[in-house]
């Protein structure tokens, strides 16, 4: 069974999405699961992680009426304000078997310790404490805090998005990602989502080549049991449809039941798709 770890459902006519800049207004559309559900039969995608775009308890609480309206969606990765008084309780009001995780844009904050502010530390401490995976939304910058978070957290599952966004166009390799990356590699609570990585290229000339030399280092680092497929769908229409993010992806490490499924399942613990 193949699972999509990681995609977006959005609407800019019903919400704003400051993120959302000039230079993405090809998505700037809405997209549903109505859109998605075609692209996942063609490419035999079974199940899915819909996963947060904004810092909105009103999206998470429809993502999770979209979960349990559209049977392909297996889980959600929603949204709560880490540092309220009261996480704990809003944690409460949304825990269902479709609430997998929890993400803040955490890249998009000004301090790139943020993650170490001690009402964040007490918010992941109640994301890990209700039993939700905490998915790291951060890139180089951000790094040592999120490797410090871990140590902290030890019981808690962490997945970082997108292999931590790479700096890929250009062409020069990114050292410093790959310094600050590696020494997640031996923490057995972290996982690692193979996805994003189309659009840290150069969104009009990329090649799976050019992706290969970072997917290899991330499965050196994590192996194919810690590592997942997301298609980061509708962003990587930025750089590529759904059919080549994924067989970009399946020309690098193969048909992976681990990479394409069974991570996924193990680290969301997708309740009905026990591995």
């Amino acid at each position: 069974m193949i699972v999509d770890a990681h995609h977006h459902f959005w609407d800019p006519s019903r919400r704003d999405y400051p993120w959302m800049g000039d230079e993405l207004a090809a998505i700037r559309r809405p997209f549903g699961p109505n859109d998605l559900r075609p692209l996942l039969a063609d490419n035999g995608v079974e199940k899915t992680i819909l996963v947060q775009t904004v810092s909105s308890l009103e999206e998470t609480r429809e993502f999770l009426e979209t979960a349990a309206a559209y049977e392909f969606v297996g889980g959600v990765v929603g949204w709560v304000d880490l540092t309220s008084p009261a996480v704990e309780e809003t944690i409460a009001s949304l825990v269902s078997d479709l609430l997998v995780g929890i993400r803040h844009q955490v890249h998009d904050e000004p301090d790139a310790r943020w993650l170490l502010r001690d009402d964040a530390q007490r918010g992941i401490a109640a994301v890990g404490d209700a039993g939700l995976v905490y998915d790291l939304l951060v890139r180089t910058r951000e790094l040592p805090a999120a490797l410090e978070t871990v140590r902290r957290h030890r019981g808690t599952s962490f997945v970082i998005d997108h292999a931590a966004k790479p700096r890929i166009a250009g062409g020069s390799w990114d050292a410093g990602w790959e310094k600050a990356l590696e020494p997640f590699g031996d923490k057995p609570n972290v996982a690692c989502k193979l996805s994003g990585l189309v659009t840290e290229a150069d969104w009009k000339s990329w090649t799976p080549e050019q992706l290969a030399p970072y997917v290899q280092r991330v499965l050196d680092w994590f192996g194919p049991e810690r590592c997942m497929f997301g298609s980061d769908w509708p962003v990587c229409l930025l750089a590529a449809d759904y059919a080549r993010v994924m067989d970009s992806l399946q020309q690098i490490v193969g048909p992976d039941e681990w990479i394409f499924g069974n991570t996924a399942r193990r680290v969301y613990r997708l309740a009905d798709l026990e591995p």
